[in-house]
């Protein structure tokens, strides 16, 4: 894999040329930023600034989601202009988060990966299983899952193509969860919440899930999965063969 030319495909498909990410989802241009705003996230995900604009710019979208209510991350990568763009967003009020590794990796180079003993894999399409992906998110990641499961219920509604989730079940315990979405038109499928129940980690459940979203990806002719890694997630990644591209840093602020 060619770094440069692959981090400026994902630049270009999945940042400049963003797409709505679920029902009552709108992206849109505005100066020199591309943000979007919906019930299950708002925030910018591409810009193109430098150190004449970039202050005034920071300060507009402030206004914008603060007349709307609602908070919002500015998504940093490493490689975004100007140098010290970090510096004045942290100036202007919003807070650094911990920083992913965005790891990419051709569908057709991940090997395949057995699911273990004891546990079997369900594909998610009714509001019950939604309710157990909940489950093992909050517990996965200690946060609030309502907002995010909302919307993931919406586009499982509306837009069935675009995203597919699964569970890991151990008997009748959700005990892993994960989802793919698919990106119309680009070469990338996004991996997505990939939460392992701590009392079950370690046994390869990620990897099998992995290997699932990627089955799925081929099928539908996508050549690339892309993820942004928590530390975590970064080591098994790169063991599967994911490259890591560049570094994001959410920036995130609350009204």
């Amino acid at each position: 894999m060619d770094r440069d030319e692959t981090l400026a495909l994902f630049d270009r498909e999945l940042r400049q040329g963003a797409q709505p990410d679920g029902p009552g989802s709108r992206v849109e241009r505005i100066g020199g930023v591309i943000r979007t705003t919906g019930d299950a996230w708002n925030g910018i995900i591409w810009s193109d600034l430098d150190t004449s604009t970039a202050d005034a710019t920071i300060a507009a979208q402030l206004r914008y989601f603060a007349e709307l209510g609602r908070p919002f991350e500015w998504k940093l990568y490493d490689y975004d202009r100007p140098a010290d763009l970090a510096d004045r967003l942290l100036a202007a009020g919003l807070t650094a988060e911990p920083p992913e590794a965005l790891m990419v990796a051709r569908v057709a180079d991940l090997p395949d990966a057995t699911v273990p003993d004891g546990i079997h894999l369900r594909p998610v399409t009714r509001p019950d299983d939604v309710a157990l992906m909940a489950t093992v998110h909050d517990q996965a990641f200690g946060t609030d899952s309502a907002r995010l499961m909302a919307s993931l219920t919406a586009q499982l509604a509306d837009e069935p193509d675009r995203v597919f989730a699964v569970l890991a079940m151990a008997g009748d315990t959700p005990v892993s969860a994960a989802r793919l979405e698919l990106n119309p038109g680009t070469h990338f499928a996004g991996l997505w919440g990939g939460g392992t129940v701590e009392a079950w980690r370690g046994r390869g459940i990620y990897r099998s899930l992995i290997a699932y979203r990627a089955a799925i990806a081929a099928e539908r002719g996508y050549e690339y999965l892309q993820v942004d890694a928590s530390d975590d997630s970064r080591p098994i990644l790169q063991r599967l063969g994911f490259h890591h591209l560049a570094t994001t840093t959410p920036y995130t602020w609350h009204p």
